[in-house]
């Protein structure tokens, strides 16, 4: 026999671990989408959440795997103990299927035989004792006739109306009754209805139960109708009318019956005691009026009950109590500490009571005082029939039975330090009104429900008069700052924090928590977890309510200003590392702290200093202590701003009120109430409504301001004394003209001294005596600026199409940093940097001052020196441009102005547009081509660029650039034929190499001209030992010579450079016939030529323009000469 195999409870390694890794996998992707959209902080964050998470699991699984080491044994353990489990279950099933078959068979006899019934049919031969019930069914008796039933009817109504009225008490309270259809009708307003039947028109002939009503009506829900009917039925009903005819015949002998053993003793019926008569109504009356209130309170308890399954259960407690007949209910459960998780009794910090308060109602025996008389308390009416139907009916003997006056008695008691509150009982009770039971409406959800609204209002009112005169009594004293919101059966305090963010507390009808929640604008920004947290603290500790209140207040303040610093792209910060002493300097009455850093100066903060009734501002710079342990920062400067003269009322202050001020005791200083009352309750009230344009225009305050302090500091560093203007148009109607702000007037402006600022910078007399200073971009996101405004006393006006280009209503933008109006003649220097704003100015000044200069002196050559090609072309502030020779162009600009060596020039050369206007006869160009013959225009003189700008940089500027325009005059010629010539070698080799006959064993000789130095060209040729050197004399006049000899040699003494390099060269084969050869075919005899040329021994001086036609003439031959030695 095989051991039955069990798995129950066991999963399978292989599932437990896919699962595992399918879970983990799609957390990581998850993850993985999530992350890239978090802050850095935030994703931190999740990834160490995931990765503990994750660890546990695989910690598990690695134990899970160990234990599955002992799988099998385990397995085989399970089925020996499902095989034993099994074989004891036989057993049991074997004992009790005999048990059942022991107890089966002991009914199963036979019944014992009917002896009396066999000796009469032996004897008689038929049955003496057949039943009467037999009989009685097979033989039916003969029904009564409508006149018969009739006449029974009115005889037994005769009987039972001279019976009441003449023997029968009757209680007062079922004095209403009728009699009809042969019996009686009592109706007891608010209990029951009832009718009742003689049994016969003898004196010993009592009372018979026929029905009863009980009148009532559920209220609440309406299932509670079909729970409870009015009238009962079925076995109920027979148990009604059970107990009533026993209670009724309490004292009547037992009726005589037919058929009775004789041995069977009658029990003796109670007997009256003497002086008494039988009352069996009153009895009667007693009975049904308490199993109507109790039937009432069954009904309140069934609703009580219904109300814990409907979510009540945990904090309602019902009872009944006195066999039923209190119902004691208490509201408001409080959980015991040990059902507390995490928190055990001796943390709480306050005793508070286990539940709210109790409801009692109860079934009651109301009597009336021994002055009234004793017994059912009743009205005095009623009481005088009571004693009149007494003494008439029974005379001296008195009534068997008293009525017991019942009544239901609802009890409330709130108890004391529910929610750490005290409730004034009498107060209480007084606002609920009469608690009472109404049988026309039983709900029990109802009445609790009145009642534990009453309870609040009250705990509510004690909390509204504590704020207003406790210790917080500053802050929500004031009309309208705590409501107590009364609508109808619901009830909250609103307590106004800020603005327009209000706090509502109200109190849970079921569960009777404090429950705390905002009804602001940002009621949906994620605060919900922050009012929970209170919302539990209060309900373990309600002592803590005005100082939650106010933290509230506090971080609902912090809140609003951060969220709407954020919407505005501001970096704000609540806490900074400061000490205590550090801002104990913000003043004493400082309740919390907001610093929104200036994004273009980190060092400085906007500080938002809440107080109990408004807000203080402050502009604070700090440093960090770099020597301590959490890089500790400390105060330099504070500076208190006033809002409402920045925002609203500037002619009340000079323009000296603006500057930050050094560290103060002015935080220490309580402020002024304001002349009147009303005046101080509106202030309050809209003190802490910080508008987003306030909050923007405050930052873009403390921006100019620091700013400004940066420009200040460093024309200290300069000594450049510096005062304080009135900042009305602060800005000159220049382009800059449209970069303000609503702030512009609040702010001074700084004006310094040209003979200060630009003492010893070049054509400082150009600028009129004030110049301004002036911040920009201070109230925007852009980076800061500083525009410093010069007026110029005299000006080159700016000409050229560049200058053109750039104007936009006589508005010129040479450069990023320039503006010049030329209708004002105002140049604005703009600097990126505010901390280097005067050094970028002196140097835009030196920059923009040399180029006036050279534009000026441009302009008086023509006219000075007669150099009628010499002309102005185009000036924008940045860079001239200027025709030294016909169409030959250069254009001057400098750069690093302030550097220790004096800056530098740039000259670009270029040639201008051709014109068909004649050639002037002193024009040092040669004649123009025509256009199908011109090549691309260039200008020859770039090569020289680094050596003509270091001209300009020696002597005064002035007679350097006279220097500069003369030499670029007389070195022209040499430029341009050494530029034809390197031009026609390179067309002609083009031309050769595109030809079939080019081809020869020996190359092409080749020669190149480049630059030697300030007025030395050289023409190197191809076999880099021969070359032609060209230098500059005086008086305009150009050597031509040969490079292996040099203009400076010497008998004796040591070889110059020049000499040195000359003997790498070998001297040109023939060179004098060669000169002599090219003057003369460079002139040709006859022809009158003013520059005149000589012949020396180791070249050719050139004076003027001829040195073009011997430059080429000699060149040729020497090329010609050349390749004829490389040939041969």
């Amino acid at each position: 026999m095989e051991l039955p195999v069990v798995c129950d409870g066991q999963v399978p390694l292989g599932e437990l671990l896919s699962r595992v890794a399918q879970a983990t996998y799609a957390e990581l992707v998850e993850l993985a989408e999530t992350l890239p959209n978090m802050s850095d902080a935030a994703r931190k964050r999740t990834l160490a959440d995931w990765v503990v998470k994750t660890k546990k699991q695989v910690v598990k699984l690695y134990a899970v795997m160990k234990w599955a080491r002992d799988a099998d044994t385990v397995q085989t353990c399970m089925n020996i103990t499902a095989f034993l489990m099994n074989q004891n279950q036989q057993f049991l099933d074997v004992i009790d299927r005999l048990t059942f078959a022991k107890e089966s068979l002991d009914p199963a006899r036979l019944r014992n035989h009917d002896l009396l019934t066999s000796l009469d049919v032996l004897t008689s031969g038929t049955y003496k004792r057949l039943p009467s019930a037999i009989k009685e069914y097979f033989i039916p008796v003969p029904p009564l006739s409508d006149a018969e039933v009739l006449k029974t009817l009115n005889a037994i109504e005769d009987t039972i109306r001279y019976r009441l009225r003449m023997t029968e008490i009757i209680p007062v309270e079922m004095s209403q009754h009728r009699i009809a259809g042969g019996r009686v009708h009592f109706n007891v307003p608010r209990l029951f209805e009832t009718s009742l039947c003689l049994r016969g028109a003898e004196k010993d002939d009592g009372w018979f139960f026929v029905s009863v009503k009980f009148l009532f009506k559920v209220g609440g829900d309406a299932t509670g109708n079909r729970e409870f009917p009015q009238e009962p039925a079925g076995l109920l009903k027979q148990h009604f009318a059970d107990e009533a005819n026993a209670r009724m015949a309490y004292y009547l002998p037992f009726p005589e019956t037919a058929g009775v053993l004789p041995n069977i003793e009658k029990p003796e019926r109670p007997k009256l005691p003497e002086g008494t008569i039988d009352a069996p109504l009153v009895r009667l009356y007693n009975f049904l009026q308490m199993m109507s209130l109790s039937y009432q309170l069954e009904i309140l308890w069934y609703q009580a009950h219904r109300m814990r399954s409907l979510g009540w259960a945990d904090h309602l407690k019902v009872e009944m109590l006195n066999n039923r007949k209190t119902l004691f209910v208490s509201y408001w459960l409080r959980p015991t500490p040990q059902n507390i998780s995490g928190q055990s009794q001796t943390q709480s910090r306050m005793k508070l009571p286990p539940h709210g308060g109790t409801l009692t109602i109860s079934i009651v025996e109301s009597r009336a005082t021994q002055q009234a008389g004793g017994g059912p308390a009743r009205t005095p009416v009623a009481r005088m029939l009571a004693d009149l139907q007494q003494g008439a009916k029974s005379g001296e003997l008195r009534p068997s039975d008293e009525v017991e006056g019942l009544k239901f008695d609802v009890r409330w008691e709130p108890m004391k330090g529910t929610l750490g509150v005290t409730v004034n009982q009498e107060e209480a009770l007084a606002s609920a009104g009469r608690l009472e039971v109404d049988s026309e409406n039983l709900d029990f959800e109802d009445m609790l429900v009145r009642v534990i609204h009453v309870h609040t209002r009250s705990i509510l009112l004690h909390f509204q008069s504590e704020l207003r005169r406790g210790p917080t009594r500053n802050v929500f004293s004031p009309e309208g700052k705590v409501i107590l919101d009364s609508r109808g059966d619901y009830h909250q305090l609103r307590v106004h924090l800020c603005a327009d963010e209000v706090a509502v507390i109200s109190i849970d009808t079921r569960t009777g928590r404090m429950n705390l929640r905002d009804t602001g604008d940002l009621a949906a920004a994620g605060r919900g977890p922050r009012f929970a947290t209170i919302t539990d603290s209060l309900n373990e500790n309600p002592k803590m309510l005005l100082e939650a209140l106010s933290r509230l207040r506090l971080h609902t303040i912090t809140d609003s200003v951060e969220q709407k610093a954020k919407y505005l792209g501001f970096q704000v910060f609540r806490y900074r590392n400061f000490s205590k002493e550090e801002i104990q300097k913000f003043g004493l009455t400082a309740r919390g702290t907001i610093y929104i850093q200036l994004a273009r100066f980190p060092s400085h903060y906007l500080v938002l200093v809440i107080t109990e009734e408004d807000f203080r501002y402050a502009l604070i710079s700090v440093k960090v202590l770099t020597d301590s342990m959490f890089a500790n920062m400390i105060m330099e400067d504070i500076g208190w701003l006033d809002v409402r003269r920045i925002r609203g009322d500037r002619g009340l202050r000079t323009p000296r009120e603006a500057v930050i001020s050094p560290l103060s005791n002015e935080a220490n200083q309580q402020r002024k109430p304001h002349a009147g009352a009303s005046a101080q309750d509106v202030l309050r009230e809209d003190s802490f409504n910080l508008d987003t344009q306030t909050l923007r225009e405050l930052y873009a305050y403390c921006c100019a301001r620091v700013a400004y302090t940066r420009v200040e500091l460093q024309l200290k560093r300069r000594g450049i004394p510096y005062t304080h203007v009135n900042p009305t148009n602060s800005l000159p109607p220049s382009e800059l003209s449209h970069i303000q702000s609503s702030l512009a007037h609040s702010v001074p402006a700084l004006c310094v001294q040209s003979s200060d600022i630009l003492s010893g910078a070049p054509a400082a007399e150009a600028a009129m005596p004030n110049i301004r200073v002036i911040p920009l971009n201070w109230w925007s996101d852009k980076k800061a600026q500083v525009v410093t405004c010069v007026k110029l006393k005299y000006v080159q006006q700016p000409v050229g199409k560049r200058a053109a280009a750039r104007a936009t209503n006589n508005i010129i933008r040479p450069s990023k940093r320039i503006v010049y109006d030329a209708t004002e003649a105002v140049v604005s220097f703009l600097s990126e940097n505010v901390d280097a704003c005067v050094d970028e100015f002196l140097e835009e000044w030196a920059r923009v001052s040399k180029m006036v200069v050279i534009a000026r002196e441009i302009a008086r050559m023509g006219k000075e020196r007669k150099w009628q090609d010499v002309q102005l072309l185009s000036f924008d502030l940045q860079t001239v441009e200027f025709a030294y020779a016909a169409d030959y162009t250069v254009s001057i600009s400098c750069t690093d102005q302030l550097s220790p060596t004096g800056g530098s020039f740039e000259l670009r050369f270029s040639r201008s547009a051709p014109t068909s206007r004649p050639t002037q006869l002193a024009s040092l160009a040669p004649p123009p081509m025509p256009v199908s013959l011109r090549r691309p225009r260039t200008n020859p003189h770039e090569e020289a660029e680094p050596y003509l700008r270091q001209i300009l940089r020696h002597g005064p500027l002035a007679t350097s650039l006279y220097r500069l325009v003369g030499l670029l005059r007389d070195t022209l010629p040499v430029v341009v034929e050494l530029d034809r010539m390197i031009t026609s070698a390179r067309e002609q080799a083009g031309q050769d190499r595109s030809n079939a006959i080019s081809k020869s064993s020996i190359d092409e000789p080749w020669f190149d001209a480049f630059i030697k130095g300030l007025g030395w060209w050289r023409v190197l040729y191809g076999d880099l030992r021969h070359a032609l050197d060209l230098r500059l004399m005086t008086d305009k006049r150009v050597v031509v010579l040969d490079a292996s000899c040099s203009l400076f040699q010497r008998s004796s003494g040591p070889r110059t450079e020049e000499d040195t390099e000359s003997l790498a060269f070998q001297p040109i084969p023939d060179f004098r016939n060669l000169v002599t050869e090219a003057v003369r075919s460079a002139r040709p005899p006859g022809v009158v030529n003013k520059e005149r040329v000589a012949v020396i021994d180791i070249g050719v001086v050139c004076e003027g323009g001829s040195v073009g036609p011997v430059l080429r003439a000699l060149h040729e031959r020497v090329l010609k000469k050349l390749k004829e030695q490389a040939l041969g």
